[in-house]
């Protein structure tokens, strides 16, 4: 069978990947105006999301305990995040960017893929090695990441550190080692966002990602209300919020893809800003779907997660499906001014090349846990035999390694 997997989960990855190449067609006028060509950035667009099908497509015939080997390519991604650190492309005063034979990547996303994986294995091993021995294995999977990212991108860096925390808290790690580190998360929090308002101006305008980081808090903590339209001034620091604000405000009916007033203005109208393009031109009730769809993905995730026996697939597909859903509502709570700005952009929807394909990652990894699991629970039918009970999971590649660390 062609489409294998979950029905849902297809048909709601389907209907945001039709949405997706309509919506970036209306809002890419800025990179259409840059490219010189009005179809190029549709057309890139669009071949990013075929080569996501055949990615899903491939994927979800994968057995699922081939995905364990992802834990150990977990170092790779640091590797390639510290060679952004020196030989990273620069974009916007940031080295998010690394290119290699001729193909240029956010090592960060590729990063957050392998984290999902790296987590996964170790909450569905600490059994037999230990909890104490996997929570410090993946505090220090995780934070080495966020040390590496957390220069150029803070976002990302907040973003991985509460992935993790879900993940373990949803994994069942013992209260005590999750309220120590909640604290030191807060504490270490409290003392990053304090130090932005107590040191010097000239000493934080030498750090680019300090000085973003003051400039999205400030404008997010000013108060709330319709501001003085003669006092009122558009800055380089409130742009993107003013116009996707203004883009919301006029998607009560919406229009039509391409009619939007604000796409050609908003900064990242096709990118980080394209749920307030879709509200703008299909109305709040398009909008609403939207998040709804991803709604949907938890619940149905969930759903799997339920039916699943062992405890790798288990978490794999939680933590496939938390990224894809925490992802998503912090970028519309950022857009519709609910969240400070996080930099995060809308999956499967958003303008993107290394996104793109790494969110259809997380939907075929999810296919291919949903798929596996119809086929134990058909095989148990055929035999009339019950379901056994939830156990450590499929022997892993990755024992000998761990082994060897004892």
């Amino acid at each position: 069978m062609l489409l294998s997997g979950d029905k849902i989960i297809w048909i709601i990855f389907l209907f945001m990947c039709v949405l997706s190449f309509v919506e970036v067609f209306s809002a890419s006028a800025s990179l259409t105006y840059k490219a010189g060509n009005y179809w190029s950035p549709t057309i890139r667009h669009g071949q990013m999301l075929m080569a996501g099908i055949f990615v899903v497509m491939f994927l979800q015939y994968l057995p699922v305990r081939a995905f364990t080997l992802g834990a150990l390519l977990h170092v790779l991604p640091i590797l390639l995040l510290v060679l952004t650190l020196f030989i990273g492309d620069e974009i916007n005063g940031s080295k998010r960017w690394l290119t290699l034979f001729g193909f240029r990547f956010q090592p960060s996303e590729v990063a957050k893929l392998t984290n999902v994986i790296f987590i996964a294995y170790c909450l569905s091993v600490r059994r037999q090695y230990t909890e104490a021995r996997m929570f410090r294995y993946i505090l220090i999977g995780v934070f080495t990441m966020v040390a590496l990212i957390v220069t150029e991108n803070v976002s990302t860096a907040v973003f991985v550190i509460v992935f993790g925390y879900m993940l373990m808290f949803i994994g069942g790690i013992a209260f005590r080692r999750m309220l120590t580190l909640t604290l030191a998360l807060g504490l270490t929090g409290a003392l990053f966002i304090g130090s932005l308002f107590t040191l010097k101006e000239e000493w934080i305008a030498k750090y680019d990602f300090l000085e973003k980081s003051k400039n999205r808090i400030m404008e997010f903590a000013k108060p709330s209300g319709a501001p003085d339209p003669e006092s009122y001034v558009i800055t380089d620091y409130n742009r993107q919020e003013t116009y996707s604000k203004i883009a919301i405000a006029n998607g009560s009916i919406g229009s039509f893809p391409g009619l939007g007033q604000q796409r050609s203005t908003l900064p990242l109208a096709y990118a980080d800003y394209i749920y307030a393009i879709i509200i703008e031109e299909l109305s709040v009730v398009a909008g609403i779907l939207v998040m709804l769809g991803y709604i949907a993905i938890l619940f149905r995730v969930g759903f799997i997660a339920r039916k699943c026996d062992k405890l790798f697939p288990k978490y794999l597909v939680t933590g496939c499906g938390l990224m894809i859903g925490v992802q998503a509502f912090v970028n519309m709570a950022s857009v519709v001014g609910l969240f400070p700005v996080m930099g995060q952009p809308l999956p499967l929807i958003s303008h993107g090349g290394t996104s793109t394909i790494i969110t259809c990652t997380y939907f075929g990894i999810i296919l291919s846990v949903s798929r596996s699991v119809n086929k134990e629970a058909e095989a148990l039918d055929a035999a009339g035999e019950p379901s056994d009970n939830i156990s450590a999971g499929d022997a892993n590649p990755l024992e000998p390694v761990l082994n060897n660390q004892s």
